[in-house]
């Protein structure tokens, strides 16, 4: 039997969401293996986010997928979501190793139909973002790597080791 390229990626489409997870969860545990006690509140500018509530964002993203499999959408107005407040390198450590257990079971129970279902993240009426669910899954993925190098750019200010992300790092050679 004979199957176009396009069904055979789809057929593997959630073993690759569950690689490339995994792949961003280890070069996270790196970033957070290096996260410094003491500067919780440090921002390179008045906009930035502080340093923890940054770092606990991108731990409370590995979780995203089971939330985005699980519902139909998330509604900022309702209080949906409120973030998780943390203050230890120990505490954001058990988030992130949590969190991305929560995503990749979800990920390991999902079908891949399941995939296909839309979601929207919305504030009451107004709808902010409406993706399939595999493009919120995307999305997601896609935030993990963003926060992360804005995580790099608060280290290299402050002198802290940046791990290799994509390949080597200045401070890994």
């Amino acid at each position: 039997q004979t199957i176009a390229v396009g069904e055979a990626f789809k057929m593997n489409t959630l073993q690759n969401l569950r690689d490339e997870l995994k792949h961003e969860y280890e070069t996270t545990k790196k970033f957070i293996a290096n996260y410094p006690e003491g500067k919780n509140q440090y921002a390179p500018h008045e906009k930035s986010m502080k340093m923890m509530p940054l770092a606990t964002h991108i731990a409370e993203v590995f979780a995203w997928p089971a939330m985005i499999l699980n519902t139909a959408e998330l509604d900022f107005a309702k209080g949906d979501y409120q973030p998780t407040i943390l203050n230890t390198k120990a505490e954001l450590q058990k988030k992130l190793d949590e969190d991305y257990n929560a995503g990749k079971s979800a990920l390991e129970n999902a079908e891949e139909s399941a995939l296909d279902s839309k979601w929207a993240m919305r504030s009451g009426d107004q709808v902010l973002a409406e993706w399939s669910k595999y493009g919120a899954i995307r999305h997601a993925l896609d935030q993990i790597t963003h926060h992360r190098a804005q995580l790099g750019v608060y280290y290299r200010m402050n002198d802290i080791p940046v791990p290799a992300s994509y390949g080597p790092s200045a401070d890994e050679k």
